[in-house]
């Protein structure tokens, strides 16, 4: 049986979970509200602060929907009480963000600066450097742990980091495999 399906999904207070006959599920929380159409084939039961996912039978597929379930429900929980947020880090010489109302303005060793949109539910921070050595950090917060995950991967697909001098955008606590650079010849 799947370890993470059999686990029963907590419900703070404060929160509440519409579950449809089909499967689309609406969570309500002090942070939002997300929307979610959930596969069909597993059953849903909601009784005294605790969601449950049960499957019908054993076939792989079936297994694999009973963990996909229960995960998606668990982040939409999470993302309405806690949130969600990514930190990216900007190094290099030049390299720099700004914020300019919602939006964020990157300047990262192209002729011009990128100015990045940010979508509903989504808010940028931008922390500055406390020193020189330091890189700069991007924070993507939301409520929804998709759309902020593909917003940090769409940033750092922008300039990702390269492993001479580990110039670029990075996520906080990747790490970067450098490269030695050329060496002189030798007489």
């Amino acid at each position: 049986m799947s370890r993470i399906g059999r686990k029963p999904i907590p419900v703070p207070s404060g929160v509440e979970i519409t579950l449809s006959p089909t499967n689309h599920a609406v969570v309500k929380g002090p942070k939002g509200t997300l929307q979610q159409q959930l596969p069909a084939g597993v059953t849903i039961a909601q009784s005294a602060g605790v969601v449950t996912v049960t499957r019908p039978g054993d076939s792989n597929r079936e297994r694999a929907l009973h963990g996909l379930t229960r995960s998606l429900l668990a982040n939409m929980v999470e993302g309405v009480t806690r949130g969600y947020e990514r930190v990216l880090e900007i190094a290099g010489i030049g390299f720099r963000a700004s914020r300019e109302g919602r939006n964020v303005v990157l300047q990262v060793g192209f002729s011009h600066p990128i100015r990045v949109v940010a979508p509903d539910g989504i808010a940028f921070e931008v922390r500055d450097r406390r020193s020189a050595n330091e890189p700069q950090q991007l924070v993507i917060r939301g409520i929804d742990k998709q759309l902020v995950g593909e917003e940090a991967a769409k940033l750092r697909a922008l300039r990702p980091p390269e492993p001479y001098k580990g110039y670029g955008i990075k996520y906080q606590g990747e790490r970067v495999r450098r490269k030695a650079g050329k060496t002189g010849k030798t007489k």
